[in-house]
């Protein structure tokens, strides 16, 4: 079987008749990869030769030690899972109201639980402890509390229980906008089972279908690599010197990051996007929207210098320059320079009257510039009016929110024929092989100790979630017929696969919302209320599939029993749910008045919640007027057809000359990336590719020992690091407290953009 490299690289060539070949070789590894330098990692030359194919990544970026004497279940476990959960979703509801956007991250909460799973080795007694005073004789009891040093499986299972519940449930935003501007308020029941079944209808479709998503080897998850390295330098080899070497890089790391995260997030904001251009005009709209990027929607970003990793990095904008393959960080700067051509071209030619509204919007607005009132189109019911729809006329997007919607949908399109054309073989004889019983990963081979989680838990989970979805899409007054339910699910199910190949090979991650709101559009037109839920259950149970998906990666990797997984990721979701809904009902009863007002207050604003109504509004109410052919906007539906057709030149191109390297473009990405620059602070662009080409080529290509043994664990530190920062700043100064300390105004803390461009808004 010829498998695409799951890096973006060469093939890697692997003959039917060696389906175990990857399992032979893992038996086969001598030492730990916190090694040195070991026979794996070496070429022909004797010297370390690069990180090139999935195998690779399997072998010598990721550890195969396990021990499975290891216990998972623990009071440690339990009770920082629950504790880290209720935490993590609470503060996150919390913020949700917040003029702050403040997420709890997996890998900040795989840091926060390791240094608390420390503690309590510490403090709990039982035969596990290291201090004499509290080590108590073996029973079951005691094993329970403290039984060995806190240990990986206990780690992992934390680190996925409560990231699993800090993700904020979709049907939230649904429940505080029928509250808010609809006057529906389902009784406490049916809120709690449109909850769950919302939340776990995806789990039970993606583990239906993780034999061919997880299991195999070219199913890698570029995104998980630093996550997994902290945990193989936290808890393996501790006694090498080597490993201890690299924890202590990673801490000094870590530090250092905090500390110099001050200076652009708070002290000199001019930091997060240098513009040399800016500094020499600062009285240009075009230099502005060019080559500013570092104010929100400012620009374009060209060439700035960024020195804040908040952007730089995976948690901002950047897709994560130090992890993310090079195919794919190419493919998104071609596509980035392509997006830039297109916005300005647009905006100077007047394209959809783009000169009427800012260069980068996300808003609606009346011909005349001016922001539409979406409320004057609707009748008491919240249904459209075509009568007050004649009076107000239709909508106007930014003529980079249309390019936007127009790449976003191309990428659907190039998800699915860019999936067919390149991996749909390798798909067919992963199933093929997992129904054989051939084992086809080294770390699922070394899974095989465990007890696998039985199809029949993730059909019952699917059909128990359906039941509460169908039950309660009634009683709860949404608006969406039975069968809208049906084929919001279909879709999810259909493009789940397509999706999460993408995203495990590539690292990008293609999004379906608009193609799921268009459709939903056209099948119920006129009802916003309908359109909310019909994303609910035809996107976010993809998403939820997504995340459970990429969770049952990080367990293979990490060797963590599936049954543990499953029962941590469904009662994750299902704590993070209910906390989510009580603390929305008790912010919703207390800070109405609010929460309606356009601009809130510096502690509470209703935004996020505008900001989903209005969307499905604009979908709902007006998606088959705007949308529908010879529309305002038909080509955005109609580039869905034009997306499938973009992978087919380069698949015919690598067919014709495999040498051209036409098989590395990653296609999806490359459309998605026409409106990359559409929101947001873009000062990072330029930095972040730089900073892609020196890990990705230089170092994984030259210096392949460092790259193995410290890029991924430099970014997991950078990244651990600047989001610690973040938290406490949000607390510290903020405003997450409820009072803002603004840092007063200097040379790197100007009035007006921090980069010095000219402000149009």
């Amino acid at each position: 079987m010829e498998r695409k490299d799951s890096l973006g690289a060469e093939k890697f060539d692997e003959k039917a008749s060696n389906s175990d070949r990857s399992v032979e070789v893992a038996e086969s590894i001598n030492g730990g990869v916190y090694d040195d330098l070991r026979e794996i990692d070496m070429g022909e030359d004797g010297k370390e030769r690069p990180i090139v194919t999935d195998i690779d990544v399997a072998t010598r970026l990721i550890s195969l030690e396990d021990d499975p004497t290891l216990p998972a279940f623990t009071f440690r476990m339990w009770f920082l899972g629950i504790g880290l959960s209720c935490f993590g979703s609470v503060l996150g509801q919390i913020f949700y109201f917040r003029p702050q956007t403040v997420f709890v991250s997996q890998l900040f909460i795989q840091i926060i639980a390791y240094i608390l799973g420390r503690v309590l080795e510490e403090i709990v007694p039982g035969p596990g402890n290291p201090h004499e005073r509290l080590r108590m004789t073996e029973s079951k009891f005691w094993r329970f509390m403290n039984p060995s040093p806190f240990n990986i499986k206990e780690h992992v299972a934390i680190t996925i229980f409560a990231s699993t519940a800090a993700d904020s449930a979709l049907a939230i935003s649904i429940f505080a906008a029928d509250d808010l501007y609809y006057g529906i308020q389902p009784n406490v029941g049916v809120g709690i089972f449109t909850l769950i079944g919302s939340q776990l209808m995806g789990y039970g479709i993606g583990g239906i279908m993780r034999s061919f998503l997880v299991y195999p080897t070219y199913i890698v998850f570029p995104n998980l690599l630093p996550t997994v390295q902290l945990f193989d330098a936290l808890h393996r080899g501790k006694k090498i010197f080597m490993q201890k070497k690299r924890v202590k890089f990673f801490w000094s790391v870590f530090i250092g990051i905090f500390v110099w995260e001050w200076f652009p997030e708070y002290i000199a904001p001019t930091l997060t996007g240098i513009s040399v251009f800016c500094l020499a005009n600062q009285d240009s709209p075009w230099f502005t929207r060019v080559f500013g990027g570092a104010a929100g929607n400012e620009g374009l970003g060209a060439f700035a210098l960024c020195l804040d990793w908040n952007y730089v990095g995976s948690g901002g904008g950047s897709m994560g320059a130090l992890f993310t393959p090079l195919s794919t960080q190419l493919s998104l700067y071609c596509g980035t320079a392509i997006c830039m051509i297109a916005f300005c071209a647009c905006y100077a030619m007047n394209v959809w009257n783009g000169q009427n509204f800012p260069f980068l919007s996300q808003t609606l607005f009346y011909e005349n510039g001016t922001r539409y009132d979406q409320k004057l189109i609707l009748d008491s019911n919240f249904m459209l009016d075509h009568a007050k729809l004649a009076v107000q006329g239709l909508p106007w997007f930014a003529s980079s929110q249309v390019l936007a919607k127009i790449g976003a949908n191309m990428a659907i399109g190039a998800t699915v024929m860019h999936v067919l054309v390149w991996y749909g073989k390798d798909i067919m004889e992963v199933i093929r092989m997992y129904r054989a019983g051939e084992s086809y990963d080294p770390h699922l081979a070394k899974m095989k100790v465990y007890n696998e989680v039985p199809m029949w838990w993730y059909i019952a989970m699917f059909v128990g979630s359906f039941s509460m979805a169908m039950a309660t899409i009634y009683t709860g007054h949404s608006g969406l017929p039975w069968w809208g339910l049906i084929v919001g699910l279909l879709i999810s199910t259909i493009f789940l696969p397509f999706v999460i190949t993408v995203y495990a090979i590539t690292g990008f991650s293609p999004n379906i919302q608009n193609l799921v709101q268009m459709l939903g559009a056209a099948m119920i037109p006129g009802s916003p209320q309908a359109n909310m839920y019909f994303t609910l259950y035809g996107y976010n149970t993809l998403d939820q599939a997504r995340g459970l998906i990429r969770d049952l990666k990080m367990g293979q990797y990490t060797k963590l029993p599936p049954r543990v997984t499953f029962t941590v990721q469904s009662l994750g979701a299902v704590i993070g749910g209910l906390l989510n809904y009580v603390i929305m009902k008790t912010i919703i009863s207390s800070r109405r008045e609010i929460l309606l007002q356009v601009q809130g207050t510096n502690v509470w604003s209703g935004q996020q919640v505008q900001s989903f109504n209005s969307n499905a509004i604009s979908w709902g109410a007006l998606g088959n007027i705007l949308y529908a052919p010879g529309g305002r906007y038909a080509i955005v539906p109609f580039s869905i057809l034009i997306g499938l057709a973009v992978p087919l030149p380069f698949w015919l191109v690598h067919k014709k000359f495999p040498k051209l390297g036409a098989d590395k473009v990653v296609t999806p990405i490359l459309c998605w990336t026409l409106g990359y620059l559409s929101v947001g602070i873009n000062s990072s662009i330029f930095t972040t590719f730089c900073l892609a080409v020196f890990s990705q080529y230089y170092l994984r290509r030259y210096r392949p020992g460092w790259f193995r043994k410290y890029n991924f664990l430099l970014s997991a530190a950078l990244d651990g690091g600047t989001q610690v920062m973040v938290f406490v700043f949000t607390f510290a100064v903020g405003g997450g407290s409820g009072k803002v300390y603004d840092m007063p105004n200097w040379a790197l803390n100007p009035k007006g953009n921090p980069d010095y461009c000219m402000r149009l808004t």
